[in-house]
């Protein structure tokens, strides 16, 4: 191989000096680990609480919802020992929608702004999440906005006839899953528990009941969805499932 001519390479290492001088100058940065804002063992307390809070969430509707309000005041003490005001307006939002979680039933505004509120804080990183302070200012006046917001008041006409459109085009998703050989039982869960969250939202109980049903009945029938037996009983689910539906935008 040809030697390089020193003129091009002193011409090289002119070009390419202001790049690995910049290169240089913030390595020590990169290097230089982020100083943490809260005590390491208490992320880990909020980190295992919000953990806590979605798992009781995700399980009001078979273990009942006794255990959420005090997983959500042990959110709310941890964010007292915090004292970031961020945090502490979160902790006060939930604390007040444990409150209300108590009427009966809780509307759908509230139930929406806490399925969202949970699942953010069930997010890796904890408190030190890079968006922490914005996502808990956010999802505190979500909460805060349901208090002041109508409840009771008459849902859309427009919203149902939405959810109604929504809700025919799971249905017929479902039909093509059990008809599918084998039947598509991922499927089949996914719309019918979709269908379910959606029904919920908007207080839909019996669709909701239905749906959840069909959820049910898929996955403890997982490896006999061909046989007839079953095929026959989710039929006749989704039968009086499409039923209810029509009923709501009647």
């Amino acid at each position: 191989m040809a030697d390089i001519p020193e003129d091009d390479l002193e011409e090289t290492r002119a070009a390419l000096a202001p790049t690995l001088e910049a290169t240089a100058a913030i390595l020590p940065w990169v290097a230089k680990p982020k100083a943490l804002r809260f005590d390491a063992k208490l992320n880990e307390r909020w980190i295992a609480a919000g953990k806590h809070l979605a798992q009781t969430w995700s399980e009001r509707h078979n273990a009942g919802s006794d255990a959420i309000r005090p997983a959500i005041f042990n959110i709310y003490a941890i964010a007292l020992e915090t004292a970031d005001s961020d945090c502490l307006r979160l902790g006060e939002a939930l604390a007040g929608a444990a409150d209300r979680l108590e009427e009966a039933p809780p509307g759908p505004r509230l139930i929406a702004a806490l399925s969202s509120t949970i699942e953010c804080l069930s997010e890796p990183g904890g408190l030190e999440h890079e968006a922490f302070a914005e996502r808990a200012r956010h999802f505190a006046g979500r909460l805060e906005a349901t208090a002041n917001a109508g409840e009771n008041a008459l849902r859309s006409t427009v919203l149902d006839h939405l959810f109604v459109n929504e809700a025919r085009e799971s249905i017929e998703l479902m039909h093509d899953a059990l008809a599918a050989l084998p039947p598509d039982a991922y499927a089949l869960a996914t719309e019918s528990n979709k269908l379910a969250h959606q029904a919920e939202l908007l207080e839909i109980w019996g669709v909701m009941h239905l749906a959840r049903r069909i959820a049910e009945t898929v996955t403890h029938n997982a490896a006999d969805l061909d046989s007839m037996d079953c095929r026959r009983e989710l039929e006749e689910l989704l039968m009086t499932l499409t039923e209810a539906i029509a009923t709501v935008d009647a």
